[in-house]
């Protein structure tokens, strides 16, 4: 029977740091994952959460794009779009339903 050749530290350090990338990826709450397809068919006018930015003439890849969105306009276009009276409601729903997966 063979014996496994030993891990260098410099390899067990790489392993690790790819786990924790893997991990880190995975767990990322981004607004495609948030508000993932089904989220949106279910609860807009919307297929996705990208249709969903185009229709109100908005550009926004982050939370932090989102913010800089003047609030009014936004909840004015969540209420008109979705099943939400606004981004707060339309926020929390989607973070408890991305919580459960």
């Amino acid at each position: 029977m063979r014996k496994n050749k030993p891990m260098s530290f410099e390899d067990l350090l790489k392993e690790l740091q790819e786990q924790k990338a893997n991990k880190d990826d995975s767990a990322e709450a981004t607004l495609e994952r948030v508000f993932n397809d089904s989220f949106m068919s279910k609860n807009s006018v919307c297929k996705s959460f990208q249709e969903f930015l185009e229709k109100g003439n908005f550009q926004a890849w982050t939370h932090e794009d989102i913010n800089l969105i003047p609030e009014e306009l936004w909840n004015r276009h969540v209420a008109r779009e979705t099943n939400f009276a606004d981004w707060k409601s339309m926020l929390e729903t989607a973070n408890s339903e991305f919580a459960k997966v």
